[in-house]
């Protein structure tokens, strides 16, 4: 086989196959067996047809069509990996020239992921805020450790921001009822959002026992649809917090003074602050690292198709429009600049990496790890949750090359801190740390074959799908 590349653009290649009739045999005898499965020959066992007599019943060209469409797939990996090309998406592959004794010859036109140089990484100097744990944030989780043992007392009252009121909800639209918009005896904080535009406003001021219609626009099922919404308050509830004293220290935690929990709320908000300063430096890292790329190419075919997609169903406006493009955009580019890393240092994904990854990603979904192994591999959508771990990984790797300060010029030892945000002892850990998983959980699915093979599909074929709101 030979195959030649015309670059059409950085991101889009015409491949011209050609193959020796001889380096066919293989798939042309592969053709007579499944034809031969096939066809019902009186006087001949089913399979058991030979060659010969299907060239009779069925026709040569029947079989040598049957031949191509089997190899032309694999032809077409093999050229792609040949030339050191990865695919973003589905290939435009023409109709073979081929007969009797020719070479077969075909073209195929694909986006590919552009050739870029690797920008330097290693050494990058990003600075981040200082960390700070004021008595705002001590007393923001107070706050919400003391609204968990708060209790609810009904009041006769206006309502006002952060009562709980309970509620009735009938939206209509020209007066005939809207399919699902009603709810009753609904529970709701006024000031939380998250329910109805415009809820919280209509509520301000009602007491028990009125009602008042508002208009709003729906999201959802009636995304975009103007209604009118009847509010009807049955009860006004005033949330009333226990104080703050070592008997609530006794009731909420292990300690016995309130002093001693606020130091330990303290330090976990001190913890948290460590985290987010790493995760601060992981993110202008990258932007630094998107910054040494300067232009990169990127496919626009690819972007406008995905963009048309996600609006399909005729939801968003121009800014949407924009907004989806430019971060499509900028995650692209991100993962073209992290899978060369990823190729410079040779990065592997193991099996337990894999398998943590799927359990977070589960964790987040609510969902059961194993089942969602199980539709990563029945879907297809394996090689690009390897690619994703491996983009993760060479951003891991930037970072723990980078030197990182505060803006008080602190260096930031993010080699020592855990999971949890604590520091460990000089030496005791390497590299940022990563979510706690429990390495021990085993996917059936997912044994170091399949990793393997998943991390060669990675290398060898992109997933359009990958890079719609995918982040490294």
């Amino acid at each position: 086989m030979k195959s030649v590349v015309e670059t059409l653009n950085p991101t889009r290649v015409r491949l011209a196959v050609e193959v020796p009739f001889a380096e066919l045999e293989s798939n042309i005898q592969s053709a007579y067996k499944r034809i031969a499965a096939q066809v019902t020959v009186p006087g001949f066992r089913k399979g058991k047809v030979p060659p010969m007599v299907i060239d009779q019943r069925i026709g040569r060209p029947a079989v040598l069509e049957e031949a191509v469409n089997e190899a032309i797939p694999q032809l077409y990996q093999d050229a792609m990996r040949e030339n050191e090309l990865t695919p973003l998406a589905q290939p435009e592959i023409d109709s073979p020239s081929f007969g009797e004794g020719e070479d077969l010859k075909f073209t195929a036109e694909v986006t590919v992921k552009p050739k870029i140089e690797l920008p330097e990484w290693e050494g990058l100097e990003v600075q981040v805020d200082d960390i700070e744990v004021g008595d705002d944030d001590l007393g923001e989780r107070l706050d919400v450790l003391r609204a968990r043992f708060g209790t609810l007392a009904t009041v006769e009252r206006a309502a006002a921001d952060g009562d709980f009121v309970q509620i009735d909800l009938n939206a209509t639209n020209d007066g005939e009822p809207v399919e699902g918009g009603q709810a009753s005896g609904v529970s709701y904080q006024i000031g939380r959002g998250g329910m109805v535009e415009g809820l919280d406003e209509a509520l301000a001021g009602m007491n028990a026992g009125d009602s008042k219609t508002f208009r709003t626009t729906l999201v959802g099922t009636h995304d975009g649809e103007e209604v009118d919404v009847e509010v009807t308050v049955n009860a006004v509830k005033e949330q009333q917090l226990p104080e703050l004293d070592d008997e609530f220290a006794q009731l909420a935690s292990e300690f016995d003074t309130l002093d001693e929990l606020r130091a330990d709320i303290r330090e976990q908000a001190l913890n948290s602050k460590r985290i987010e300063q790493a995760m601060a430096a992981r993110d202008k890292v990258l932007e630094q690292l998107i910054a040494n790329a300067g232009d990169v190419p990127l496919p626009e075919e690819l972007i406008t198709a995905q963009v048309e997609d996600h609006l399909a169903d005729g939801h968003g406006d121009d800014d949407h429009r924009a907004e989806f493009e430019e971060n499509l955009r900028g995650n692209l580019k991100q993962q073209f600049i992290l899978d060369e890393l990823v190729k410079a240092e040779n990065i592997e994904v193991s099996q337990d990496e894999l398998s943590s990854y799927i359990i977070q990603q589960a964790m987040r979904s609510r969902i059961d790890p194993n089942q969602l192994a199980q539709q990563l591999v029945d879907q297809g959508n394996l090689p690009a949750v390897v690619a994703d771990v491996a983009r993760g990984k060479a951003l891991a790797l930037a970072v723990e090359k980078a030197k990182v300060t505060d803006a008080s010029g602190n260096a930031v030892e993010l080699d020592r801190l855990r999971e949890d945000g604590t520091l460990a002892e000089p030496g005791e850990v390497e590299g940022v740390a990563a979510p706690a998983v429990d390495g021990s959980f085993e996917f059936a699915e997912l044994d170091d074959d399949s990793v393997a093979e998943a991390a060669d599909e990675s290398a060898e074929a992109g997933d359009s799908d990958e890079s719609d709101e995918k982040k490294a």
